[in-house]
């Protein structure tokens, strides 16, 4: 390190770091953060309080290992490529977050052993891209598969749901909320649209008291003295300004010699605004939602008119309504043929706990539906949101690919036996690597008994005898009973797509830390 500064190839205050030291700092700084979210792991894994420096001092309560990294500042080269990877797994496949991170940090740290042994790190590369391999073709071969039969494949979405939810904070309310999963995505019909299901926070009640509702429901109020039940009704979503007839004219002088001039310019002004109002209905509408405010005169047209007006539905819910509703977004109302509108059965006002919302039933897109979460405070909805949406991200990557496989740790006690065997018959010190990538794989049942407070030696040594003694053995850990446990009767299923991306996404992770061998960290610029 000193050679090259003195040297003066870098610019003054630029560090390097170099062969054993850069790959120290790497592995140390990946293996802290897989520590950091391992205590999340499993059925019995505990949470933890991020609490923001801003002004606001937020306090975010999560299990959910990619929200955990996605809010911590990490300074360490290696440790952002973990994040990342988490947060890829977040994005793919919505489950498995934690396990990823927990994987790439085992695998790196018998990665270090190795190293200290004197094994080259791209023979371990090459051990772990061969272990890797082999371990895949192990997951496929005990992933089933029913789709053709519809009652086996709603239970094995429930189970998978209910495995899923199992770690996070709806574990109580397990079955009630895999159920309101699975009925959401069965109504999506294979179409995979997650932007159908609206989720909607309300604080007061109990998580019991969350329900599955079909159609829409919108977080507003309706405008006064219109309507409040519209049948059959023809809506158009626009995104326009409807607050001008009060007089607003910024950054223009215009100069008077009366009262009566303003006056005019005032009506002028009422002029146009009720122009566009009749344009408005000339498109023959009889509800009239926009994204921005609409103000007292337009307010009392639309009244007049019979229609219903409802305003500043935030971006979110324009974007939401116009899918669900099947109409587009207009700005400009001068030709009423081409704008598609949008369409449902029924809007009505509903009470849900003290507040009034809007609710649309009968909409144009059949599968669209809303879940209300009902919780004591906005810590628990948000922590129950993010549960209940990765369950959901699991469920729609299940009915694309429907293979599942046990859960409770039984695809890496299986994985770990076929990599040990292949290990066994190869040559060199490839075979150290495999034998490393095996142990990382029980780590994750190691670390589960872990969190649960059990003996994880004789647990894991146990699912192993099980294993070896019966190649289709179907034991897992149990954590409730705190043994091995067949998985099939206690109904612990995972998606086959979470457990492949664990796998490939770990081993990859941990390739590309393996191969650094230097760290260049730049000058910081200089303040003038």
């Amino acid at each position: 390190m000193a050679m090259s500064q003195q040297s003066g190839i870098l610019q003054h205050g630029a560090t390097e770091e170099r062969g054993e030291n850069a790959r120290m700092a790497s592995f140390v700084g990946a293996v802290a953060v897989a520590d950091l979210v391992k205590s999340t792991l499993g059925p019995k894994g505990m949470d933890k309080i991020l609490q923001s420096m801003s002004r606001g001092q937020d306090v975010t309560i999560t299990n959910d290992g990619a929200t955990i990294l996605k809010a911590i500042y990490v300074d360490n080269p290696a440790a952002k490529v973990l994040v990342d990877i988490s947060k890829v797994q977040d994005d793919e496949v919505g489950d498995g977050t934690t396990s990823v991170v927990v994987f790439a940090g085992e695998l790196l740290r018998e990665a270090e052993q190795l190293v200290n042994q004197k094994v080259h790190p791209m023979t371990i590369i090459a051990g772990y891209r061969e272990a890797c391999d082999c371990a895949r073709a192990v997951l496929e071969s005990g992933a089933f598969n029913h789709q053709a039969d519809p009652e086996l494949f709603r239970r094995d979405l429930l189970n998978i749901a209910k495995t899923t939810l199992s770690s996070k904070i709806l574990t109580v309310d397990k079955e009630h909320f895999a159920n309101l999963a699975v009925d959401a995505i069965m109504r999506l019909k294979g179409s995979g649209n997650l932007e159908a299901i609206h989720i909607i926070k309300k604080t007061g009640g109990t998580l019991q008291e969350s329900f599955l509702d079909e159609g829409f429901i919108l977080d507003k109020k309706i405008g006064v003295g219109q309507p409040k039940r519209i049948e059959n009704a023809r809506i158009l979503v626009a995104n326009t300004p409807m607050d001008t007839d009060k007089i607003k004219i910024y950054g223009a002088r215009v100069r008077v010699d009366s009262m009566q001039k303003v006056a005019d310019i005032e009506a002028a002004e009422k002029e146009k605004m009720r122009e566009k109002v009749r344009s408005i209905l000339s498109h023959g509408i009889n509800c009239f939602i926009n994204r921005q405010l609409i103000y007292n005169l337009p307010e009392e047209m639309f009244a007049d008119a019979g229609v219903m007006a409802i305003e500043h539905a935030d971006f979110d819910g324009i974007e939401r309504l116009a899918l669900v509703l099947g109409g587009e977004i207009v700005s400009t109302f001068d030709n009423p043929d081409s704008v598609k509108l949008g369409c449902c059965k029924l809007i009505e006002e509903i009470m849900i706990g003290e507040d009034r919302l809007i609710h649309f039933s009968g909409v144009a897109l059949g599968e669209a539906c809303t879940i209300v979460l009902r919780g004591a405070s906005s810590h628990i909805l948000e922590e129950a949101e993010r549960s209940l949406h990765d369950a959901l991200c699991v469920l729609k990557e299940t009915v694309a690919d429907a293979r599942v496989v046990y859960g409770g740790g039984w695809p890496e006690i299986r994985m770990a036996k076929a990599v040990e065997e292949l290990a066994s018959r190869t040559p060199g010190k490839k075979a150290l690597a495999m034998e490393a990538f095996a142990r990382a794989l029980r780590a994750l049942p190691t670390t589960i008994c872990d969190n649960a407070g059990l003996d994880s030696a004789e647990i894991v040594t146990n699912l192993k005898a099980a294993h070896g003694a019966d190649p289709d053995s179907r034991m897992g850990v149990d954590v409730v009973r705190g043994e091995a446990g067949d998985m099939a009767e206690l109904g612990i299923y995972e998606a086959f797509r979470v457990r492949q991306q664990v796998l490939l996404s770990g081993t990859e992770a941990s390739e590309i830390i393996l191969r650094v061998d230097d760290i260049i960290k730049c000058a910081p610029r200089q303040r003038g």
